[in-house]
């Protein structure tokens, strides 16, 4: 079984708001509303150990030629003390996607959010991938 942390109320959490949580361990855990989307990954930077969810979201971009440029539906996280950047849904580093960030499985339940933080890892509450 599972241990359940309450995060919020659902309208206490708006889209494009997150809230680090006490749970988890040293750092927290940040949890993310993202487009009606909930993203919640360990608040602790693997490089330095920083305090990644205090970092800044923006969509994933990628080029493949000169000026051939394309923006994605997932959100990347920047590391604030030194620019890493990890995707939001699966923790994975964007340069070494070897190396990541834990994620945690979030739901909503009777109009709270709720994080969990034992069992599967889930990146998003909402149903669907990310492509």
């Amino acid at each position: 079984m599972s241990r359940r942390y309450v995060v919020s109320a659902v309208e206490d959490l708006p889209p494009g708001e997150r809230r680090i949580v006490p749970a988890g361990g040293r750092g927290g855990i940040g949890v993310f509303n993202v487009g009606g989307r909930y993203y919640a990954l360990r608040n602790r930077c693997p490089h330095k150990g920083g305090p990644l969810c205090r970092g800044r979201l923006r969509p994933h971009v990628t080029a493949d030629e000169v000026y051939s440029v394309e923006q994605h539906e997932k959100q990347v996280l920047k590391c604030a003390w030194h620019q890493w950047e990890f995707d939001l849904a699966t923790g994975r580093a964007l340069y070494d996607p070897a190396l990541r960030v834990k994620t945690f499985r979030v739901e909503i339940e009777e109009g709270n959010v709720i994080l969990y933080l034992d069992g599967p890892e889930s990146p998003a509450r909402e149903e669907g991938d990310i492509p």
